[in-house]
């Protein structure tokens, strides 16, 4: 189904690889981003277009204005704290014929919001790590912490101490922080399809190694327990279309949850490219769902044991200005 699609936050590896996806499907590309040196839009053969970020006061009119200009078929964004301005522009798009799919408010809330997703999570009885604000620090968990944003991306500003100090001052060098008991074990992305009535495909991949909070090593693998735990924190944020959550499986359990959720973005994964070489049609599925129509969950099966490298590319040299 060849279709105009813009798709925002080329700069980041999920929407990067979601722009040449599309591609390989061919879609006709708008890449949009608001770093005018993200990579995505040197892309071959995609229309590049440098929008505000979603915090930008302008980011509203110059959207509506590119795609009055511009009139995709679809928008797809790759950047979670887009999600919550294109949810307010959701009307003004379909009034001028642009398809969106995009999570419920508070779907798109308990996914962006760190504290958010424990609290929905421990409520489902979902396992997850326990979670305090830095006002409850008193009461967080003896051993290793973890204080991290609250709304941060990509790992960045996630730090790991022993103690309450420690992590009390670096509560006061993070924004909106959170801190959380250190799990350990393997960690691992789920790249998901949840469909418009709630059924969701769910394939699974070990985080090999991560740089940057990018997994540039995946591996495939199945495993019943961690796949449950993933449905129940899907149904748990009652979030639809795709996203990746993230989760540890502990190596030794010893009497608690072998598998713990951690997180959840309201898009595509970085290392969904694995999924899909496993053998998940899951671009094209996701395509399906966008415009209404069935997603087959049977593409949707994938192959164990298949690794994915992911490494620099050099895309172009130019002389001059970027565009």
């Amino acid at each position: 189904m060849p279709k105009r699609i813009l798709v925002t936050g080329v700069g980041g590896a999920p929407g990067f690889d979601l722009a040449r996806s599309l591609q390989r499907l061919g879609c006709d590309v708008l890449a949009a981003d608001s770093d005018p040196y993200a990579a995505g839009l040197l892309l071959p053969e995609v229309a590049p277009h440098v929008l505000p970020p979603a915090s930008d006061p302008a980011y509203h009119a110059d959207m509506l204005r590119l795609c009055a200009t511009a009139r995709p078929d679809a928008v797809l964004s790759a950047v979670e704290p887009e999600l919550p301005r294109l949810l307010h522009l959701r009307r003004s798009l379909a009034d001028l014929g642009i398809t969106t799919w995009l999570p419920a408010r508070e779907a798109v809330t308990a996914c962006g919001d760190k504290a958010r997703f424990a609290a929905v999570l421990t409520e489902h009885g979902v396992p997850t790590p326990e979670t305090v604000l830095p006002e409850d620090l008193d009461h967080a968990p003896d051993g290793l912490l973890v204080v991290k944003p609250r709304h941060g991306q990509g790992a960045r500003g996630v730090q790991v101490c022993r103690t309450r100090e420690q992590a009390r001052v670096l509560c006061e060098l993070t924004p909106a922080p959170l801190v959380q008991e250190h799990i350990d074990g393997r960690e691992f992305t789920a790249d998901c399809l949840v469909d418009r009535t709630g059924r969701a495909s769910v394939m699974l991949r070990y985080r090999l190694l991560v740089k940057g909070g990018l997994a540039v090593v995946s591996r495939t693998f199945t495993d019943p327990d961690a796949e449950e735990c993933v449905r129940e924190a899907l149904a748990a944020t009652g979030i639809t279309g795709a996203c990746c959550f993230q989760g540890f499986i502990r190596d030794d359990a010893d009497g608690r949850s072998r598998v713990v959720m951690t997180e959840a973005n309201a898009r595509v994964g970085g290392g969904f490219p694995a999924s899909v070489a496993a053998g998940a049609d899951y671009i094209g599925q996701y395509l399906r769902g966008l415009f209404r129509q069935e997603v087959d969950h049977s593409r949707l099966t994938y192959k164990p044991d298949v690794t994915l490298t992911k490494y620099v590319e050099t895309l172009t040299t130019s002389e001059g200005k970027p565009r």
